[in-house]
């Protein structure tokens, strides 16, 4: 079982060391020293073992299954071998050896669709060979694994999937961004034409002011102290968007997301209409009982028609259990109130709580996040609590202006990032970080169950700027 809770931390503790793909050059990398055919063949030698144990891995449960099928087939043939020798015992004791010519002929006898087929060799004979199945998302997202210190033999196939899926949801603001910056840096310092052209690019990918002014100011600091050529001025520019995404973890004693073993993980999900709150909880929970973590979901939104029939088919999807009130505009503290008691009977590792989309000037509405909050702090003492808001990607600077009245009612831990999926600007995850100085803990890139995904900074920034 793939615990993608647990992904990059069990890299950092297993495999310390980066393995030996070169990714771009650092700003403090000369010319000569860089490699560039050694760099290549390792990084392809690197794809090409992870696509052959990806292969082998797909392959295991298939030979389980053909191994029980040729199991039960002998069995049948065993039957009908004994069957056919009890029935031929006159012609046994008059014709000699033909019991012999019997058990030769069985196969003969044998319906087509219980012999045995050598098509599965003949498939091995004629498979195509790895290489030539490694497109350009695939050679991308291994040498993105790679410089993470992972190791070929280590990886899963969900993995190339969700990076895949990463890179096309920022294919948009990646080629905006890729063809404008190496039309203005790698000239030396920027002059103004050159600074207004990389400040308008940021804002139209909704970095926002702040994030912007910082971004240039590092640059163009950078960039007076050494003239770098634009793939390493791209490389540096890398390293300080990374910095910014990252800036909100440095407040924290624990950087990495995952639900604390030995006591119940309460997750509250907020944010206002339409930005996705309860496919959310849906995706978490099928990403957490998939990374093997008990998982109970309270529908604490009472007040939307239908948000609990909604809540309750992913449930079913999930195979995650419902804690609802069936009345409608009951109150969802006592709703949290049962959620808690569950989870705690069913000894659950997480519980997600779905709490009413609002907007922030309804004060009634914020209100009674405060009230669900102060539920959650009597009846779990010793639960670990983390609050985390929903912002639709789309929305841009709008979603960020509500999102700071929620940080006062909620007491927001974190941010879940939806509808990254090709139409959104992907700037917008900077600005998060830099205005709200809250860290991006998860990540959705499609409609898919299965595209929400912890987030990762570095994986985030490769996507935006590798060309």
């Amino acid at each position: 079982m793939f615990n993608w809770f647990r992904r990059n931390k069990e890299n950092k503790e297993n495999n310390p060391i980066t393995a030996p793909v070169i990714e771009s050059k650092s700003p403090e990398t000369k010319t000569e020293e860089v490699t560039t055919p050694v760099a290549d063949t390792a990084s392809l030698e690197w794809a090409k073992t992870a696509f052959a144990n990806i292969q082998k891995q797909k392959q295991q449960p298939q030979e389980t299954e053909e191994t029980k099928t040729e199991e039960k087939t002998t069995e049948f043939v065993s039957e009908t071998i004994t069957e056919k020798i009890e029935s031929s015992t006159v012609e046994t004791e008059t014709v000699s050896g033909s019991d012999v010519v019997l058990e030769e002929n069985v196969e003969e006898n044998v319906p087509a669709w219980l012999q045995k087929s050598d098509r599965l060799e003949v498939l091995k004979e004629s498979a195509i060979e790895p290489e030539q199945e490694l497109d350009e998302d695939f050679l991308w997202s291994a040498q993105v694994l790679a410089n993470q210190g992972r190791l070929p033999e280590d990886v899963s196939e969900d993995e190339f999937i969700w990076l895949k899926k990463l890179r096309q949801g920022l294919g948009k603001t990646r080629r905006n961004l890729i063809n404008q910056l190496k039309s203005v840096v790698g000239q030396g310092p920027l002059n103004q034409e050159a600074v207004m052209e990389i400040e308008a690019m940021l804002l139209s990918a909704d970095v926002g002011i702040n994030a912007t002014d910082y971004i240039i100011t590092t640059l163009q600091n950078k960039l007076k102290e050494e003239a770098l050529p634009p793939e390493e001025a791209i490389a540096y520019l890398k390293g300080i968007l990374q910095s910014v995404l990252d800036e909100p973890l440095k407040k924290l004693t624990k950087t990495e997301f995952e639900p604390e073993e030995g006591k119940l993980n309460i997750w509250l999900l907020t944010g206002v209409n339409g930005v996705g709150k309860t496919t959310t909880i849906g995706k978490l929970a099928h990403l957490a009982q998939t990374s093997g973590y008990k998982c109970v979901i309270a529908a604490a939104d009472t007040f939307r028609a239908a948000a609990v029939e909604q809540v309750k088919v992913w449930g079913e999807r999930t195979n995650t259990p419902v804690i609802a009130n069936q009345g409608q505009n009951t109150d969802p503290a006592s709703v949290v109130f049962d959620g808690i008691t569950a989870s705690i009977a069913r000894e659950a590792n997480l519980l997600l709580v779905d709490t009413a989309g609002r907007l922030q000037n309804k004060k009634n509405l914020m209100e009674e996040l405060t009230k669900i909050r102060r539920i959650i702090d009597k009846k779990a003492i010793n639960a670990h609590i983390e609050s985390l808001l929903v912002l639709d990607a789309t929305l841009g600077q709008n979603g960020l202006r509500q999102a700071q009245v929620f940080s006062e009612a909620a007491q927001l831990t974190g941010v879940v990032l939806t509808k990254l999926d090709g139409t959104a600007k992907g700037g917008v995850a900077l600005a998060v970080c830099q205005q709200l100085n809250l860290p991006i803990r998860f990540i959705g890139a499609g409609e898919g169950i299965e595209d929400l995904r912890p987030f990762s900074s570095y994986e985030f920034v490769e996507a935006l700027l590798s060309a």
